[in-house]
């Protein structure tokens, strides 16, 4: 489960981002590969959360 981030770690975080790579990255193993793919990934999961979020707060 993700904790939620502490509030002066939301300061300066860009918009669109719920979770930054950075602090996923913490819940992982460590990566055997190329972490990019799967920054990537999180980073467009991440994204379309965000979108999902506010789409369902604006409706």
């Amino acid at each position: 489960m993700t904790e939620m981030p502490k509030k002066e770690e939301l300061k300066g975080m860009p918009p669109g981002v719920c979770i930054p790579w950075e602090q996923k990255l913490k819940e992982f193993a460590p990566i055997a590969g190329n972490p990019e793919i799967i920054k990537n990934e999180w980073e467009k999961l991440d994204t379309f959360a965000y979108i999902y979020l506010w789409y369902w707060v604006h409706r």
